[in-house]
């Protein structure tokens, strides 16, 4: 890439300095960059990329008397001198991007509308942020964008985590959610999509935002948070989940064909959970072993498939539909072992 000369203003935002100006699309996108969400290493904070929503904006922008408001980006702190602002008297700034260092410019707000502007000249307006940390720009995206149409709700969830001072007492359900996703043991080690890219890919069983909203039932239905320390409730939600995947296991293995990891599902298994949980013995410890052999006296003979009682439930009272059903059934079981008893 060449070397790169933008004459701007400068100025405030706000509590913030930013850079104001014009160039072409084409420059723009040689000198930047998204930075998506890497799930796997948990680096970035972007959604994914959506190119149908990149190229809806490409058609537009090349009609007349087309307009957008200005692209964000943010100039991250570098040590090579990569990029230098030159303050020219009153608000006048020169922004000089040096030859060869790659792409500087981190893309706030702009990732769609850039994406796939390569070879068009069209002039834009931007902003751009001067030095912000990668915390500070993630904060600002936040804000920017987190009423925006189609921005994961995982992804904000996950944002959250990344920028709360302590989220076993912010958000504990988003704790242990996160908890599951990253313990090795845990049948959802690397499986709830946060809204980035990762190595998974369509191996995701569930969104972080589902599973940390049912896990906020079971705390609710349990009050396990207040006689227990975080890290043991993060335990015990993990025990319950390895006893799935042991009880079910033909069930979890299959994910397309079964519900237990899909929306419904996940909601009324924690509801479960906190049955089972509220049932034991004082004193009795909620393992793996406790919840494995409870699931197995009726789990097995449920239908999880797709095709089964939980097909079509959905929201709120589809949830208390889904539990009425397994309740049931568990039900069934034991009157039918008490029955045998006799």
């Amino acid at each position: 890439m060449e070397e790169i000369v933008a004459e701007c203003m400068i100025g405030k935002c706000a509590g913030r300095e930013v850079l104001l100006g014009f160039a072409p699309a084409n420059l723009l996108h040689a000198a930047s960059f998204a930075d998506v969400l890497d799930e796997d290493t948990g680096r970035g904070y972007q959604r994914r990329f959506n190119s149908q929503h990149s190229l809806d904006f490409r058609r537009y922008i090349q009609k007349d008397n087309s307009a957008t408001i200005p692209l964000t980006f943010n100039l991250r702190p570098r040590n090579d001198h990569a990029w230098s602002v030159a303050r020219r008297g009153g608000r006048k700034a020169t922004l000089k991007i040096a030859r060869g260092v790659g792409k500087v410019l981190a893309q706030v707000d702009c990732q769609h509308r850039l994406g796939h502007l390569a070879d068009l000249s069209v002039e834009l307006p931007f902003m751009c942020f001067i030095g912000l940390s990668e915390r500070e720009e993630m904060e600002v995206f936040n804000v920017i964008n987190s009423k925006a149409k189609g921005l994961s709700s995982s992804l904000l969830d996950f944002h959250d985590a990344q920028l709360s001072q302590d989220l076993a007492n912010d958000r504990p359900e988003l704790f242990i959610a996160l908890f599951l996703k990253n313990e090795p043991q845990s049948p959802w080690y690397r499986q709830l999509d946060l809204g980035g890219t990762s190595s998974s890919g369509m191996g995701r069983r569930a969104s972080l935002r589902t599973l940390q909203k049912a896990i906020k039932r079971f705390l609710t239905k349990t009050k396990a948070s207040r006689s227990l320390p975080i890290d043991a409730v993060a335990h015990l939600v993990l025990e319950f989940w390895i006893a799935v995947s042991i009880a079910m296991q033909e069930q979890w293995s299959k994910p397309r064909k079964h519900l237990l990891a899909k929306g419904i599902g996940v909601y009324a298994l924690m509801e479960l959970a906190a049955d089972l949980h509220n049932e034991a013995p004082r004193n009795h410890p909620c393992d793996r072993k406790y919840f494995a052999a409870a699931l197995s006296d009726f789990a097995n003979d449920f239908d999880w498939s797709t095709e089964g009682p939980l097909k079509g439930l959905g929201g709120l009272g589809g949830v208390q539909q889904a539990v009425g059903l397994i309740r049931e059934a568990r039900r069934r079981v034991r009157l039918k072992v008490v029955s045998n008893g006799r």
